[in-house]
């Protein structure tokens, strides 16, 4: 989470920096309840000390509504489609969400 807050802090200021600014928080869509519970939740457990840098980082950008983090269900998660091998069923679903079709499938 920690990478892609850096590329959408970098994202907005670049549209800003083009005359088009964002208002309101980015949403951030993650599968990891953990995740989403750590980066909003100000205690922290014995467990998280290695991350814990990377979760002040993230808190702040919510705290300073730069991005919103919301849950997506695994099945439904896009960016599989680019990090797992996946069946074909739930392939075409994934890629269906992006808007992408077959050029070459019989029409």
């Amino acid at each position: 989470m920690a990478s892609i807050v850096t590329e959408i802090i970098w994202l907005r200021w670049l549209l800003s920096e083009l005359g088009a600014p964002q208002f309101g928080p980015t949403s951030l869509y993650c599968d990891n309840q953990a995740a989403l519970h750590i980066a909003t939740n100000p205690v922290f457990h014995e467990r998280t000390k290695h991350v814990e840098m990377d979760c002040y980082f993230i808190r702040e950008h919510v705290q300073s509504h730069d991005i919103s983090p919301r849950k997506i269900a695994t099945a439904e998660q896009p960016a599989d489609l680019f990090t797992k091998g996946l069946g074909v069923d739930h392939f075409h679903h994934l890629l269906s969400k992006l808007g992408m079709f077959d050029l070459h499938a019989s029409a």
